[in-house]
């Protein structure tokens, strides 16, 4: 018999509420980074937000990228991005919005087939106005907001408003560290990206509200201990289950990130991240943020048959 895989032996006991303070002044510290970095970098936005040329060609071989970069750099189109897209010999073309009208779009096209010429294939070309990639951005921010709003609401409604404010705060916290991150690298910010920031909320807010459950249950079971002791305990108890969930989901992303090639490099980057930071901030974030809200404990009886005492606050004592 194969004894089963514990990857967080039973029965752990880390001390993570107790090293709060750390984790928030952590936490405080990548905000602060991530607005610097927005400041002072901003979001290089895709041609989905700001507009401009898509292209994908097949070429006859293997396509030598760097060598396409060349040709199209010395064209004066401004920003061209070349990447694989599928196959080794399919081909992605991204040329930034040409000053003037539709007639200066199609000059660039003409520019970048004249350079090419014969040796590709041209399967698809696509202009995106920046009215529409404006309101791209628009959507993608209500998109956002609407889901975090929702989350709110759902939260709220499950468990106590503490709880919801608590994970609305670690939800922005993991939103806002990924645009923090992607401002500081340069990595392309477009329409894939925002996709990947929804999906971070979603498994953000599904490692908190294992957890949240695990407090709730807790409650229930012991009454008469400290909020600290007791939050610490719900995490320990779930952090198995926290830990084997990551570690699985990364797996998968790491292999998108390193061989699924550049289009999918930004999607898988920003989750990657958002794992790691959701992981940590359902642990170090939502749960430690609930001593300073001190949600009710509830009525039923203790374990000692004695009806349920008002909540405590972190220092042991009856409110």
């Amino acid at each position: 018999m194969f004894k089963p895989l514990r990857i967080v032996p039973h029965g752990t006991n880390f001390p993570f509420v107790q090293n709060r303070t750390k984790a928030f002044i952590f936490s405080l510290a990548l905000m602060l980074a991530s607005l610097g970095a927005l400041l002072v970098n901003g979001l290089n936005f895709g041609i989905d937000f700001r507009g401009g040329i898509l292209m994908e060609v097949q070429t006859e071989g293997p396509a030598d990228i760097p060598a396409l970069r060349t040709e199209l750099g010395a064209l004066a189109l401004g920003d061209v991005s070349i990447q694989e897209f599928g196959a080794e010999d399919e081909i992605l073309i991204r040329i930034q919005r040409q000053d003037g009208a539709e007639a200066e779009q199609l000059a660039a096209v003409d520019t970048v087939k004249a350079t090419l010429g014969e040796k590709v294939e041209y399967r698809r070309t696509e202009f995106v106005g920046p009215t529409v990639g404006q309101e791209l951005i628009e959507a993608g921010l209500f998109a956002m907001l609407g889901a975090l709003g929702a989350i709110l609401i759902y939260i709220w409604f499950r468990f106590e408003w503490q709880f919801g404010v608590c994970a609305l705060i670690a939800l922005s916290h993991d939103v806002f560290s990924t645009f923090g991150l992607f401002a500081l690298n340069g990595h392309e910010f477009n329409l894939p990206t925002v996709a990947a920031i929804l999906t971070i909320a979603g498994y953000s807010i599904n490692d908190t509200v294992v957890v949240f459950d695990r407090v709730r249950e807790n409650f229930r079971k012991y009454k008469k201990m400290t909020l600290v002791d007791l939050f610490n305990l719900s995490v320990n108890e779930t952090l198995s289950r926290t830990t084997m969930t990551s570690l699985t989901t990364l797996l998968a992303l790491l292999a998108i990130y390193f061989f699924g090639g550049a289009v999918l490099a930004d999607f898988a980057l920003a989750m990657i991240w958002g794992v790691v930071i959701g992981t940590y901030s359902s642990v170090f974030i939502a749960v430690p943020l609930l001593l300073y809200l001190e949600p009710r404990r509830g009525d039923e009886e203790d374990e000692d048959g004695v009806p349920g005492v008002a909540a405590q606050g972190a220092d042991g004592q009856k409110d």
